[in-house]
């Protein structure tokens, strides 16, 4: 196999094969005087390795390593009598258990080693490995966590790549956008076919007409779910009389509106939903509406209508918005 096809394969450039192999002397076994590298079978299975090592965290350095022993210890040739891969294994184990210092590209900061791995991912647009990483660090540590260390900051980090690349990744943020939606999507599935099918108002999650930046809607969802809580998910860009419709239908226990930016942040929106009532004559009742999202930050509920914002509530994080949505459906169910 030429290394075009490989970079292929594999999903990377040529440059990066030529370059693991200029510093970590990954490259083929054989090599032919006066003609174009090939890779062997051996080669490729050797490559395939270091790039789900990379993909996990471990930096390139040690997955370099970890690659070689690999490759020599499944060479019967090479091995020692008796020796199998199990001590391959548990070299990788312990290496992806260490904090990874190298990058992948992007820029990170300090992550958790879940970050680093699918951040590699995506640079390689690997969607395979994105969308192992992205189960994986779900079925580890829920969705909340995920999101918060693990989705969350490569996103950013995408985000200000292409922002200050002319462009540039914009391919990758689609990519890790699209398998990030998948699956939290897939998990609030999931949690709520196995919940508590107690009677409840659902609580209705919905983004004001324009704003379709749904991911941490669609995170809040799978959490809520994940916690045996009745969720309604309208998603993005919903038009104000089909929100207003679906209030009087069916009469949430609160209203969470998220807003990325200011524009979409519909403060007469919102009032309006704090302002519904339905129920019988004496006894009508009315649903708490949550602004989410960055795009609200500059607005306060009480400008202009003082008498509505009690019913309008500002939470600035994924765990504030679960807490007090967690309270008001469990204070609406009713008791058995």
């Amino acid at each position: 196999m030429t290394t075009g096809q490989l970079a292929r394969l594999l999903g990377v450039s040529p440059t990066t094969l030529r370059s693991w192999d200029r510093r970590y002397g990954l490259g083929p076994a054989v090599r032919p005087d006066g003609r174009h590298r090939r890779w062997s079978p051996d080669d490729v299975a050797m490559m395939r390795k270091m790039c789900r090592l990379t993909a996990t965290g471990v930096s390139p350095a040690e997955a370099a390593r970890l690659a070689q022993r690999h490759a020599r210890l499944a060479d019967p040739a090479g091995a020692p009598g008796g020796t199998t891969l199990v001590a391959a294994h548990d070299d990788e184990g312990e290496a992806v258990a260490c904090h990874a210092r190298a990058g992948s590209g992007l820029p990170l900061g300090r992550v958790r080693l879940e970050c680093r791995g699918l951040a590699r991912a995506a640079v390689r647009m690997d969607g395979l490995e994105v969308q192992q990483r992205l189960r994986e660090a779900v079925t580890a540590h829920g969705p909340a966590l995920a999101w918060e260390e693990v989705m969350a900051p490569a996103l950013r980090a995408v985000g200000r790549k292409w922002q200050s690349s002319g462009e540039r990744y914009v391919e990758i943020e689609h990519l890790l956008s699209w398998h990030i939606s998948a699956t939290l999507r897939h998990r609030y599935v999931e949690s709520a076919a196995h919940g508590d099918r107690r009677v409840a108002p659902p609580l209705v999650l919905a983004c004001p007409a324009g704003e379709y930046h749904t991911l941490p809607f669609e995170a809040l969802a799978a959490v809520l779910a994940d916690d045996g809580l009745t969720v309604l998910t309208l998603g993005g860009a919903v038009p104000p009389d089909a929100l207003m419709s679906t209030v009087q239908r069916v009469a949430p226990a609160a209203v969470a509106l998220w807003s990325q930016t200011r524009p979409t942040a519909d403060l007469r929106l919102a009032r309006r939903v704090a302002a519904a009532r339905w129920g019988v004559r004496g006894a009508r009742s009315g649903s708490p509406v949550l602004l989410c999202g960055p795009g609200w930050r500059c607005r306060s509920p009480s400008d202009g209508s003082a008498d509505r914002s009690a019913d309008l509530r500002q939470v600035k994080s994924l765990r504030e918005a679960v807490r007090v949505l967690t309270d008001v459906q469990r204070r609406s169910a009713p008791v058995r």
